[in-house]
């Protein structure tokens, strides 16, 4: 079922999306050649502690049988990592590199969850280009994150912009709804009909969240259990928002 807030249940979705572009603000400031992706991850851990929030990704899922926690406090993806990447102090950024952060904010019993494909230095034009097109797919997604319109046209408007730019949609990954869970319904594949699926309703808080490979779709899950990277070994990128449906367009609650 899809729950629908009210507005003070909102109110607190906006202030965990706050905390959470916070985090995202200190970590891009952060970004440099030689920095590595566990300093990345205590300076988004740091920033949401300090404004009253947890890192609502370290150590879940919590107490699932036969699924590791996860250890970090963000997703550090860099390169031909698609999502959920393990931070770490061997991990050491170099000119030309991309990385993904995803993180999670959780305060006052609500999650705000946003990512942010980052440059670090200098990257080629064709790295920049997928990581611009990966934010604009959300872009035109969100054209129809609006009352009366169906989950399906925002799926619909993703993929299409993704696919007639060259490029491919992860298809066992996808968005999902969020409040007091980080993941609630409704589902959001980054590609389907237009059309279809749930009547978008005000109230509903969604996290729409392209990922987008350069080259072909195929991934692997390495042995950890959580990392997941491009077959071909081409890049990847991810960008993501919480957004709230409302009378008229749509509320980005992670931007600021």
């Amino acid at each position: 079922m899809v729950s629908i807030k009210n507005s003070k249940e909102i109110e607190k979705m906006r202030e965990a999306c706050r905390v959470a572009n916070l985090a995202q603000k200190a970590v891009e400031a952060a970004i440099r050649p030689g920095i590595s992706t566990y300093e990345l991850d205590k300076i988004a851990e740091d920033t949401m502690r300090n404004n009253g929030a947890i890192p609502a990704e370290k150590g879940y899922p919590s107490g699932v049988k036969g699924v590791p926690a996860f250890p970090g406090s963000i997703c550090a993806s860099v390169n031909d990592v698609v999502i959920h990447g393990i931070p770490s102090k061997r991990e050491i950024l170099k000119e030309g590199d991309i990385i993904s952060v995803d993180l999670v904010a959780y305060k006052d019993g609500f999650n705000g969850d946003c990512c942010r494909t980052y440059y670090v230095g200098k990257v080629s034009k064709e790295a920049q280009r997928l990581v611009e097109v990966t934010k604009q797919s959300f872009f035109e997604g969100i054209k129809f994150a609006k009352k009366g319109y169906r989950l399906g046209d925002i799926c619909h408007a993703i993929g299409e912009y993704v696919e007639k730019n060259g490029y491919s949609v992860v298809r066992e990954f996808q968005g999902h709804g969020i409040g007091e869970s980080m993941h609630e319904d409704p589902g959001i594949p980054n590609y389907g009909k237009a059309g279809r699926g749930i009547r978008l309703e005000p109230g509903m808080t969604l996290a729409i969240e392209p990922m987008v490979i350069m080259g072909k779709p195929d991934i692997l899950e390495l042995e950890d259990g959580w990392t997941i990277i491009t077959e071909d070994g081409s890049l990847a990128a991810h960008y993501e928002n919480t957004i709230l449906i409302t009378e008229n367009e749509p509320e980005i609650l992670t931007l600021l």
